[in-house]
């Protein structure tokens, strides 16, 4: 068995699967991390003995990499795990693709490399996202990729594009995706450093300064936590099989209504009201625009790319791995965390055992 790659462990599900791979595992690591160079790029990740830091760029053609750099990788690893990835709602769609399916494509052009030198390929490993299901009604399983879908936003329809990419270049290869639905923070300590999709609209809610949603409030809200994510993908990029597996909340997936509950009780305050999204759109959000000023106009927009995800339709199966837990069982430590940290605006260190607890815990 050969060293392990791993791609995005400066983002906010790397770092945390980054301290997993260390404290669990034997294997040398090698992180791919965008800098000048190594120095740079190891000054942004914690030293251990295990981890060797190297300066690319999954942007750039051969990731950044010269010819004796990529053959001292690809002579030593034997599994690649691509987590990096722009999370992006508001980034073009050009942008998008750069990073999400020609870094994509780049990652798979490295696993090919591993594949034919060294030990061969063990496991490709490739996180992705359960919103490529897009604006899809109803049951979408592991198995489910197009199924004539809209998206949303950019982001959605890229890393569409890079599981078609990957299923259509690397059939060879020993592919896994892994598709985690919305990732917020740690379950035990709150503990994020990633304050978006769920977070803006509860923060809003806080202050009072959502006059309205455009949601339904039997709609499915499927979260799951940080802690979860990298736990399920530690344990299936050393254990496989193959394949294509959600990590949801799936069975357990909560609601507007319910999320609107738990969020009024916790903030002592009564929910704005919920209105249907063509009547918000048509209706509703232009009567707010004219009695709101700039700034609050401006706020409401940066808002609303995450409104859509209130009014969804769709249930991702949960079959092939266990599904996360209630977010109702650790909603307010969420939120506790969320007000001591301001919302992402005080820097709040991240507690030294976030990494070590197993996945059955």
């Amino acid at each position: 068995m050969g060293d392990l790659l791993l791609t995005g462990a400066t983002g906010f599900v790397g770092q945390e699967l980054l301290g997993r791979l260390l404290d669990r595992g034997d294997r040398d690591v090698h992180a791919l991390v965008r800098a000048d160079d190594d120095p740079a790029a190891a000054a942004r990740l914690p030293e251990h003995e295990r981890l060797k830091v190297w300066a690319a760029d999954i942007e750039r053609p051969g990731l950044g990499l010269d010819a004796a750099r990529t053959d001292a990788l690809t002579e030593r690893v034997s599994t690649v795990i691509h987590c990096a990835a722009s999370v992006s709602f508001s980034l073009g769609l050009e942008d998008s693709r750069r990073v999400n399916v020609a870094g994509t494509a780049r990652m798979a052009e490295l696993a090919e490399r591993c594949a034919e030198r060294g030990d061969g390929l063990e496991r490709f490993s490739y996180v992705s996202t359960a919103y490529v299901a897009g604006a899809h009604r109803g049951a979408f399983g592991e198995d489910c990729l197009d199924v004539g879908q809209s998206f949303r936003n950019p982001y959605e329809r890229s890393k569409f594009e890079a599981e078609m990419l990957l299923h259509e270049r690397a059939a060879g290869l020993p592919l896994q995706v892994l598709r985690p639905s919305i990732v917020v923070g740690d379950s035990r300590t709150g503990w994020t450093s990633s304050f978006n999709v769920l977070y803006p609209p509860l923060r809003a809610f806080a202050r009072g300064a959502i006059p309205a949603l455009p949601a339904r409030r039997r709609s499915p809200v499927d979260v799951v936590p940080v802690d979860y994510v990298a736990d399920s993908v530690d344990q299936l990029s050393r254990e496989g099989p193959d394949g294509t597996f959600h990590l949801v909340a799936g069975r357990n997936a909560t609601t507007v209504g319910r999320l609107m509950e738990l969020a009024g009780r916790h903030f002592d305050r009564p929910a704005p009201p919920v209105f249907p999204p063509r009547l918000y759109r048509r209706l509703v959000h232009p009567l707010m625009l004219q009695r709101m000023d700039r700034a609050r106009r401006e706020a409401l927009r940066r808002m609303e790319v995450y409104f859509p995800y209130f009014s969804m339709r769709v249930r991702f199966a949960d079959r092939r791995h266990p599904p996360a837990p209630p977010v109702e069982g650790y909603f307010d430590r969420l939120l506790d965390f969320a007000e001591h940290a301001r919302w992402g605006r005080r820097p709040v260190e991240r507690p030294a055992a976030a990494g070590v607890v197993p996945l059955s815990a």
